[in-house]
């Protein structure tokens, strides 16, 4: 009888609660939109990481923000060997070293497209991208810092195309503290007049630090903080380094208008279909009308950005 009356009362509380559940429609003001994921003076003091990130914007980039953007290979010029306090811990053969040179590099070309993609461009597939320049024998950074910008613009088809490089990448290790650093530098071009729209590096120090007196307490740490070494924390500086970066690109309002204007024009067309609840006093005008397109009678009209 006892655990009746307890069931009971859970499934009256539950649903209670579940009755008492507001609604929360979408498309609403997003609060810390600016600084969400940028690093305060207090975070590079907390993780000890002195790193740091410029980022040169164009006086006139928000009047030319590139709407379609091609992020090209990145450039790893370094010695493509795992280095612990900058001497090599692997002896790479020249065949390995090319590989594990295009992998660090699409690691953070990778980075950077995810967090471009996330703001109001239109990154191109970097598979489609690496396909036209196989064909046309572009295979390395001297070749493709041969092609000018505005070539590159008419084989993908883009307002800008993005370089990159990799200037850091390695491990330090010395007992109580051990760190990643990686540091990229990233470059945006016009591809319609070759003006470099924004232009940035900076470098990320994923960073342990130990505290320890005794002499068994220092050669415990020192082995726990090989840890430190491991490939999650490394993929957490690449990212974080790649995405201070593209924070610091001011938002183009008029792109994220653009889309918007371009998602209406398409679906101008499309017929009258409501999915679930009531129509809205607007299509319920627009069925008194006749009309079946959503954004009757307003006309939208495409702008092409130059």
């Amino acid at each position: 009888m006892c655990r009746r009356f307890w069931l009971l009362a859970l499934s009256l509380t539950l649903g209670c609660a579940a009755n008492s559940y507001e609604t929360r429609p979408f498309f609403q003001q997003e609060y810390e939109a600016d600084t969400h994921g940028l690093k305060t003076g207090l975070d590079h003091l907390v993780e000890l990481d002195p790193g740091g990130f410029r980022v040169f914007v164009a006086s006139d980039y928000l009047q030319h923000a590139p709407a379609r953007i091609a992020v090209l290979p990145f450039a790893d010029t370094g010695s493509a060997n795992f280095t612990i306090d900058k001497i090599p811990v692997t002896f790479r053969n020249r065949e390995q070293r090319i590989r594990w040179a295009w992998t660090d590099a699409q690691r953070l070309r990778r980075a950077i497209q995810g967090y471009l993609s996330q703001r109001e461009f239109t990154p191109i597939n970097l598979g489609g991208i690496d396909a036209v320049l196989r064909v046309r024998g572009i295979d390395t950074p001297a070749r493709l810092s041969q092609v000018p910008p505005q070539v590159l613009g008419n084989w993908l088809g883009v307002d800008a195309v993005v370089y990159g490089a990799i200037r850091n990448y390695e491990a330090y290790y010395l007992g109580l503290l051990a760190a990643w650093r990686v540091s990229v530098e990233v470059t945006i071009v016009s591809t319609h007049n070759g003006d470099v729209l924004i232009a940035a590096d900076g470098t990320r120090f994923d960073t342990s630090l130990m505290v320890a007196l005794s002499a068994e307490d220092i050669a415990i740490s020192a082995a726990e903080n090989l840890l430190q070494l491991r490939d999650i924390n490394l993929a957490r500086s690449e990212e974080e380094a790649c995405r201070e970066i593209v924070r610091r690109i001011p938002v183009s309002n008029y792109l994220e208008h653009l889309n918007q204007q371009s998602a209406l024009d398409y679906a101008e067309d499309s017929p009258l279909q409501t999915w679930g609840g009531e129509p809205s006093a607007n299509d319920r005008q627009r069925q008194a009308s006749g009309s079946n397109s959503i954004f009757s009678p307003l006309r939208l009209t495409r702008h092409t950005n130059h």
